[in-house]
């Protein structure tokens, strides 16, 4: 542990989550981010989670095929290895800056829409249906995050279709599967730190544990239902709804019994967008809180790697 303890960030981060639970290695250093707080677990309760309109049978191909991703060798998931200041790839995220911890899991992150972002070389072969299985899903992400943008336009009796007309035709899409190992030290070290996230919309099966949101300094536990996804607000969602809806903070812990296994699609406006609170929902009761914004993904990436929010650059 001692000489771990001196090692650079970029040296841990070469490192798998899996290879040191598969050799018996205790956290470094480097992954301690917390005193053994006690956290009060409130389950929240959430309705109407699983209309959706997608089949039981093929989430379950879903989750069986990014299971036996991370389940070869290190060697066929080294074929996807990304550099330590690359996003997309197998591994983990960049090093973060001076003073942050590193999260206890490794992921592979891949650009999905529009096509001609996809890095082929990256879209693992094995397993064999994997990409498949990934393509079919994302079309069904797509539809799902086009119904919620009409319905929250309905329900702010708004223009159904501005949330949409904001994301603009090649709206991003990105994958992220996440792998939890099991952690020898639960009660230190997370799995994901806390932050909210920079897209529109982030969507995620709710069947893996782990899950807590920040609400009023406490957290909340999302529950496990296998058969419903969870749709969380993104900084951009909570700036277009100029604050009607809430981009919440959110972590995921660590688990001394089991390793688990999540996956996230993300949904983001084009780039280099503009962005804003839509008019129809500013009026002398409901001043204008946010300003236009361009690029906010690359903004909140570099207040993400600080440990801080970049909800702030958008206010007036």
């Amino acid at each position: 542990m001692a000489e771990a303890s001196i090692l650079p960030a970029e040296v841990l981060r070469s490192k798998h989550v899996q290879e040191m639970v598969l050799k018996g290695e205790e956290p470094p250093p480097k992954y301690v981010c917390r005193d053994g707080d006690a956290v009060m677990i409130i389950y929240i309760s959430i309705s109407n989670a699983v209309c959706h309109g997608i089949s039981s049978t093929f989430l379950d191909k879903f989750r069986e095929v990014s299971r036996e991703y991370f389940e070869q060798p290190m060697e066929e998931k080294k074929k996807q290895a990304k550099g330590v200041e690359d996003f997309e790839g197998y591994g983990a995220d960049p090093v973060p800056e001076e003073g942050q911890f590193l999260d206890w899991s490794d992921r592979l992150f891949l650009e999905v829409y529009p096509e001609d972002q996809r890095n082929p070389k990256l879209w693992p072969e094995n397993p064999e249906s994997f990409s498949c299985i990934l393509e079919k899903y994302s079309i069904k992400m797509k539809k799902v995050t086009e119904l919620t943008s009409k319905a929250m336009a309905k329900s702010l009796n708004i223009e159904e279709n501005c949330f949409l007309t904001q994301f603009g035709e090649r709206a991003q899409y990105k994958a992220r599967f996440n792998y939890y190992s099991r952690c020898q030290r639960p009660d230190l070290v997370l799995g994901l730190k806390p932050h909210s996230d920079g897209s529109g919309y982030t969507i995620i099966p709710m069947d893996a544990e782990g899950l807590q949101v920040l609400k009023d300094e406490q957290w909340f536990t999302v529950p496990k239902i296998s058969e419903a996804l969870l749709v969380l607000m993104g900084d951009q969602m909570e700036i277009m709804t100029n604050g009607i809806f809430k981009s919440p903070v959110h972590r995921v812990v660590t688990s001394k019994e089991k390793e688990r296994i999540s996956v996230a699609i993300f949904c983001s406006p084009e780039v280099n967008k503009d962005i804003g609170p839509e008019d129809g929902l500013i009026n002398e009761e409901t001043p204008r809180l946010f300003k236009k914004v361009k690029g906010y993904a690359d903004i909140h990436w570099g207040y993400y790697q600080k440990g801080q929010r970049a909800l702030h650059v958008a206010k007036v």
